[in-house]
């Protein structure tokens, strides 16, 4: 209850995805609190992520350790390297992510009051967007699957009679002893938790944004054009000019909105994304390899590797329709068909008011919008393809060394 519940402009609860909604639930290191809460709770709010980050410190330095006590043997330290690969990227998204609440807040409140479009007021739309996002709802039933696979270790402990952690880990003291284990096991399911919410979550939630702001563009471009289907039907030569530049302008202030508001993610998910794509190129590649040289006895990094190339494809597919449609937004205005309202109207000086604000607009939308990795990078599927094959040219060159090492 304490957990900030986003709500439409009229008050009522948005709806969440279902990934969306386990997101909020399961994840409180970066899910922000609700208005209002009481200044004890945000104390302890404080404390958990901090007992939180000592959590992950020690996960982070026990996965390092196997894979330093392990660097001569070159498949083992592998097999514990993807899990290292994925802490480290998740405790810098998460506690990066942390000390910001607010500003998500923030950036949540005004989606859900000025960009989400509902089911009820557009419901064809809604259809379309919701086919955008299958390909991220599947992408988390994978993630789910993997941490599942993890999660098979305490019935082959008890099968086998044996007290393995779910990760490869190397401690410094006993782990195994009763008093040690039991806390251990449950610190790495927690973390778990917290891993794999964060990896499909903020991937749903940049999805949610990005597919509602896109349909906003493209309520935009159908609004401008039934003005002038309108106008060109009914006004009068004298005032058809004027009526038209002021709905231009009113298309233009929303035009402008819409774009502050992707400037906003931006500054929000840039660093985030920035971390995810440069942690993606080296799991693909280790992961990758582990697959390929033992397949029987890796399903898990099977299954985790095609999570994690359908959340890059699913990603990189919703920012290139995003960059598609903004990119269109300067040709919007230019064949908007003004130069119709020009020809009927008798008002010369409204004429050239018109010509200038349509020139304004094609000027304000001559940069079509696109997230970033820390403007290292664009996310679209050019990119993300980049990235992947990349990545299969190094698998393949380690795949080759290996069979020749052997």
């Amino acid at each position: 209850a304490m957990r900030y519940q986003p709500r439409l402009r009229d008050g009522q609860v948005a709806p969440l995805p279902w990934p969306v909604a386990m997101y909020r639930k399961l994840n409180h290191t970066v899910w922000p609190l609700e208005d209002g809460t009481s200044q004890r709770v945000v104390i302890l709010e404080k404390f958990l992520l901090f007992v939180a980050f000592l959590i992950f410190s020690l996960h982070n330095e026990v996965d390092f350790h196997y894979v330093v006590a392990n660097r001569k043997d070159i498949d083992k330290m592998l097999t514990g390297a993807p899990t290292y690969l994925v802490l480290v990227e998740i405790q810098i998204r998460a506690f990066e992510m942390a000390v910001r609440k607010d500003d998500f807040k923030r950036l949540l409140q005004k989606f859900y009051a000025d960009i989400y479009v509902s089911e009820q007021s557009q419901p064809l739309l809604f259809s379309r967007i919701q086919k955008m996002m299958l390909a991220t709802r599947l992408n988390s039933v994978a993630y789910l699957l993997a941490l599942l696979n993890f999660s098979l270790v305490p019935v082959q402990n008890i099968i086998y009679h044996r007290r393995d952690m779910l990760y490869q880990q190397v401690y410094l003291f006993d782990n195994t002893k009763l008093y040690f284990f039991l806390p251990l096991i449950c610190m790495n399911y927690w973390v778990g938790i917290i891993i794999t919410t964060m990896l499909f979550g903020e991937l749903n939630v940049m999805g949610e944004l990005m597919t509602h702001l896109n349909t906003r563009y493209v309520l935009l471009r159908s609004d401008l054009n039934k003005i002038c289907d309108c106008l060109l039907k009914e006004a009068n030569h004298t005032e058809i000019s004027a009526l038209y530049r002021r709905a231009l302008i009113n298309i233009i202030r929303r035009n402008v909105a819409l774009n502050q508001f992707g400037e906003e993610m931006e500054k929000e998910f840039s660093f985030r994304i920035f971390i995810m794509f440069s942690f993606s190129a080296v799991l693909l590649c280790v992961m990758g390899f582990k697959a390929y040289t033992n397949p029987a006895a890796n399903i898990v990094y099977i299954i985790w590797f095609m999570a994690k190339f359908c959340e890059l494809l699913a990603f990189g597919m919703l920012g290139s329709i995003l960059y598609a449609t903004t990119d269109e937004l300067s040709t919007m205005y230019y064949s908007c068909n003004w130069e119709q309202i020009v020809y009927r109207s008798s008002n010369t000086n409204e004429n050239v008011l018109l010509m200038k604000l349509v020139y304004q607009a094609i000027q304000i939308n001559s940069r079509p919008f696109f997230l970033t990795g820390l403007k290292y990078f664009r996310v679209t599927l050019v990119a993300v393809l980049k990235v992947i094959y990349d990545n299969c040219f190094i698998i393949l060159i380690s795949m080759e060394n290996f069979l020749d090492y052997t």
